[in-house]
């Protein structure tokens, strides 16, 4: 009788050990407030289940097989939605968020049943050039380093041929025209090793597994956007579990060494959310991602929600993250990326942000959201120059030195109603108290006015300024018929540094002319304040430093943009969409030159001789887009994207020229496939593959000569990036494997990524090189294989 209990409970645990969890929260689109009583049903099983929302619209299934599963979400009066691949494990809770969108016509007892939009945004006031990923997205990708900036890299419209950094380029425009926003507010760029004016880096401090599912728009952004030209990532923390304790180990060549907790906090539906990163090359002591040099980095990110009571739901979220590196030249090699055989480099890094977010429901259509945050990015870079290496006379002068601090306050206010099923209004205002500290010194490009052997050390940056910026907003969405729909709203832009103010409209619409097919459209007016470090350059004017670019105006771009959606079949989608973007007001020279703002952002610093600047600078992007995308289904997926552009600019000239980022065209095409194995097909073999071809970019030639000369590189501006690099390429393929504890709650991921498979030699840049003093070619990164493994608990 024992061993038939035995037994028994045996194979009762081995039973419950098959399935795992789904649970999280069902609200209203428009309002964005729980919907109680909603119905949540679990479709391919045998017995199909169902469970109901509570009060705060909380719904929890139990007892669901392991692997990707399918649910349906409906509540009467709203247009349910069949969520496929809702990805089921033994380690972790799956947790599904979703939006329901009244009917248009109200009627009591009509459901109207509509397949998942995964390429709808989370930000229902974004119609055009946007769309929303998931951190399924993240991680699976191949070649994607769990990095959310090098995932954007294969949406229509991104470019990205840098393996070194992961600057996003959006439609021809520079790195620095992209917005970073978590929970909201703008932040610095989150990247370990970002410098002042910068919003890309080498590796990530963005921790993919606290992300939600967030939104990335690249074009004519709804009017809660401001302060940018190129693109949004809008970005979001997940709340923790709030009913069970998990856990995740986790170790990668790029991510690092990884743990994360989360679990319930109090009684109010409350949770806390942790986890903490340390690189492992730097654990390890080893080079990786183009140098020799062993970079540290680490990074802490925290999500705490303190629940929901009378006075609303308050959370605390952040990521504090530091980073730094010492290329010493005598371990250096000559194909290093970042520095140089003669010179020692000393390089820090730190990145953070702490914010306070509190909601309060007023009703059941209206909500006011309130955010306070303080975010600082700090550079320090000293580089020490060897004079004549490896001779008696050899001796080591300080070269460069900077050290940038940019902190700021931020404040935002926004009030969102749901007038009626057919008019939702929003309103807000972002403020932003900046600080910004900048100190740079250099000896590059000086004359030896002391007369000491050496080149002056010129201090071309030493500020210590504050001054605000103001961005008030409203916008709605009209839904004008059952196939029209309308949002509109004006952006505003203040600020006190030299007192400009400007309105900007924006507007989309989208039109379904069948069910299958749609028509988008949107304008929007755009601008940005010139980058950080142009603004405070000092210029030496009659002996004394001014700062001749202080009172540079805004640049302005004009969106234009215009779409086609088609559903082609079950779980398939194509999208095309035209667009052109009209700029001015950019910065360029007094004098006749080829230089512009517009180019900036091509690598981790600015140049430190554009002074006295003026805002008769102009420019357009123009080009097509094409997506055609299988939805996770039937065990795989796929991704194909074509993007064919044109970027061009004027300086002070008046000559049209290519703008670095005119890479002409980009074709990015992914697949993968998944296989159930094992004896309950609880277990997931995986593969998943990428590849890449985009044009090379523009860059200006070297005047050999000149440089021979001058001891320094010099460039024949006259002829600015009037050549190309070859076209670049690269293949990914990653594969890996998902086990499932058959004996408790865990489960084990293990995948090996092998970028760049055929070691292509694409060309990273072609400069002058002092010590053999010719022009030589620095290839990208080559062959790496990148190997993790998961464990949830």
């Amino acid at each position: 009788m024992n061993k038939l209990t035995v037994l028994f409970v045996l194979c009762c645990s081995f039973c419950m050990a098959q399935t795992g969890i789904i649970k999280g929260r069902i609200l209203d689109k428009q309002s964005e407030t729980p919907l109680p009583g909603a119905t949540i049903e679990l479709l391919n099983t045998e017995s199909p289940v169902g469970v109901t929302t509570d009060m705060n619209g909380y719904y929890t299934i139990e007892n669901v097989p392991v692997g990707r599963q399918i649910i349906r979400v409906s509540y009467i009066g709203f247009e349910s939605i069949t969520i496929p691949n809702v990805v089921v494990t033994t380690g972790k809770d799956a947790v599904v968020n979703v939006s329901l969108e009244e009917v248009f016509d109200q009627l009591d007892a009509v459901v109207l049943d509509t397949p998942t939009n995964k390429d709808r945004t989370i930000n229902k006031l974004a119609t055009v050039s946007a769309r929303q990923f998931s951190l399924e997205e993240v991680n699976r990708f191949s070649g994607g380093r769990s990095d959310v900036g090098r995932l954007a890299a294969n949406f229509a419209g991104v470019s990205a041929p840098d393996d070194s950094r992961n600057d996003i380029v959006i439609r021809g425009n520079s790195p620095t025209g992209l917005l970073w926003r978590l929970e909201g507010i703008p932040i610095p760029s989150p990247n370990h090793y970002s410098t002042l004016g910068t919003t890309g880096g080498p590796v990530s401090a963005l921790n993919t597994n606290m992300l939600r599912n967030s939104d990335f728009l690249t074009s004519a952004f709804p009017a809660e956007y401001g302060n940018a030209l190129g693109g949004v990532f809008d970005l979001g923390f997940r709340k923790g579990n709030i009913d069970n304790y998990e856990y995740t180990a986790q170790v990668g060549a790029f991510t690092g060494v990884e743990a994360m907790a989360e679990g319930p906090l109090g009684n109010k539906q409350g949770s806390f959310l942790v986890a903490a990163r340390y690189s492992l090359v730097g654990l390890l002591g080893v080079g990786a991602g183009g140098t020799s040099a062993t970079p540290n980095y680490s990074d802490i990110s925290f999500n705490i929600d303190f629940g929901t009571g009378k006075f609303g739901n308050l959370s605390v979220f952040g990521i504090l993250g530091n980073s730094d590196i010492e290329f010493l030249g005598d371990d250096i090699d000559e194909d290093d990326l970042f520095s140089a055989e003669d010179e020692n480099a000393f390089v820090e890094s730190g990145f953070g942000v702490i914010g306070l977010n509190h909601r309060l429901n007023i009703g059941s259509k209206s909500y006011l959201k309130t955010i306070a945050s303080v975010s600082t990015s700090t550079n320090t870079f000293e580089s020490d120059r060897f004079i004549n290496k490896d001779t008696p006379q050899e001796r080591i002068i300080r070269y460069t030195e900077a050290d940038d601090t940019q902190s700021r306050f931020t404040f935002s206010t926004l009030f969102n109603s749901k007038l009626s099923n057919k008019i939702t209004l929003r309103t807000g205002v972002l403020y932003e108290n900046f600080n910004i500290e900048s100190v740079l010194r250099d000896r590059e490009e000086q004359p030896d006015n002391n007369n000491d052997g050496d080149p002056d050390l010129f201090t071309f940056r030493d500020t210590d300024e504050r001054f605000g910026l103001w961005q008030p907003y409203i916008q709605g969405q009209f839904r004008l018929t059952k196939k029209l729909t309308l949002n509109a709203g004006l952006h505003a832009q203040y600020t006190n540094l030299n007192y400009q103010f400007v309105l900007e409209p924006r507007t989309a619409l989208s039109y379904k002319i069948a069910p299958k097919h749609s028509l988008n459209f949107g304008f929007g007016i755009h601008h940005q304040q010139a980058p950080l470090p142009l603004l405070f350059l000092n210029e030496e004017i009659n002996g004394e430093l001014v700062q001749s670019n202080i009172e540079l105006d805004f640049t302005r771009s004009a969106h234009y943009v215009l779409g086609y959606d088609v559903r082609i079949a079950k779980g398939w989608r194509g999208k095309v969409e035209v667009y052109y973007q009209d700029i001015d007001n950019a910065a360029v020279e007094a004098f006749p030159s080829s230089y512009s703002s517009l180019t900036e952002g091509t690598d981790f610093v600015f140049d430190n001789d554009r002074v006295s600047l003026t805002n008769d600078g102009t420019g357009y992007n123009q080009g097509l887009e094409i997506t055609v995308e299988k939805f996770f289904s039937d065990g795989y997926y796929g991704l194909l994207t074509t993007s064919l552009f044109e970027s061009k600019y004027e300086g002070s000239d008046g000559i049209e020229r290519n703008t670095p980022f005119n890479n002409g065209y980009v074709f990015n095409l992914l697949a993968g496939r998944e296989f159930a194995i094992g004896r309950e097909k609880q277990n997931v073999l995986f593969f998943d593959t990428r590849v890449t071809f985009a044009g090379g970019r523009y860059f200006t030639p070297v005047d050999l000569e000149a440089s021979q000369q001058a001891g320094y590189e010099v460039l024949q501006e006259d002829i600015a990036f009037s050549q190309q690099y070859d076209d670049y390429f690269r293949w990914d393929l990653k594969f890996g494997i998902k086990i499932n504890s058959t004996k408790k709650k865990l489960s084990h991921q293990f995948y090996v990524d092998f970028q760049n498979v055929t070691n292509q030699e694409n060309v990273f840049v072609r400069r002058y090189n002092r010590l053999t003093n010719n022009v030589d070619q620095v290839n990208q990164i080559g062959f790496f294989p990148d190997v993790g493994y998961r464990l949830q608990f």
